[in-house]
């Protein structure tokens, strides 16, 4: 079962060597990696299309309301960020 807590967005603050996989100021979805977690690394959905871990200190992570998230997610198949 879904935490409240957890947080399934973030905004990315620094695209430092990656500007073609990050956009500042644009909403990712965020994918659960312990494994990442622990070493400091975040996993989203970049640009690409696909999931790759970043260090964690280039997001923001954001609770957003429930409808809104669930729009997101619902509307994020393709895993692009979501600020086009």
């Amino acid at each position: 079962m879904k935490s409240e807590e957890t947080k399934h967005f973030a905004v990315c603050l620094n695209n430092n060597d990656y500007p073609a996989s990050l956009e500042v100021g644009k909403l990712y979805r965020v994918i659960t990696d312990e494994e990442a977690s622990a070493e400091g690394y975040l996993r989203v959905v970049d640009e690409s299309g696909e999931d790759y871990a970043f260090a964690a200190n280039r997001f923001y992570l954001v609770q957003l309301p429930a409808e809104v998230e669930e729009a997101l997610l619902a509307n994020s198949t393709n895993g692009i960020g979501l600020s086009r």
